[in-house]
């Protein structure tokens, strides 16, 4: 919907296609849907959930095997992003590399986009 052709919307790193992958595999979903919503000391909140059945307007995203669809709301919000998956001895969990956060809580659970940016309803 906002991409540049022959560009996908969002990357992911290997380690977070294989993730993505075995969560599909494990529950037999057909993908992760990943969103914004309002919320958080700095605005707006990453979202993720299970996916059976995409969206048709759904910006969808296959590699290596891992699928992610992009809810379309959230499109303007996560071009460009890079998605990880990192592993440390107190917490694992996905990553957003966004270009288009402009600030973040302490946390790193809320962010803040650039203003230019139509806010998130």
């Amino acid at each position: 919907m906002f991409g540049i052709p022959g560009k996908q919307a969002v990357t992911m790193t290997p380690r977070a296609a294989a993730q993505i992958s075995r969560l599909m595999e494990k529950g037999g979903h057909a993908g992760l849907r990943i969103g914004v919503k309002k919320g958080g000391c700095a605005g707006m909140e990453y979202t993720m959930e299970y996916v059976d059945q995409p969206d048709p307007n759904d910006e969808v995203v296959e590699q290596d095997g891992a699928r992610v669809m992009i809810a379309p709301m959230a499109q303007m919000f996560l071009f460009g992003t890079e998605i990880d998956y990192e592993v440390s001895l107190l917490e694992s969990g996905f990553k957003f590399k966004n270009p288009n956060v402009v600030d973040a809580c302490g946390c790193g659970e809320s962010i803040k986009f650039d203003e230019s940016l139509p806010s998130q309803s």
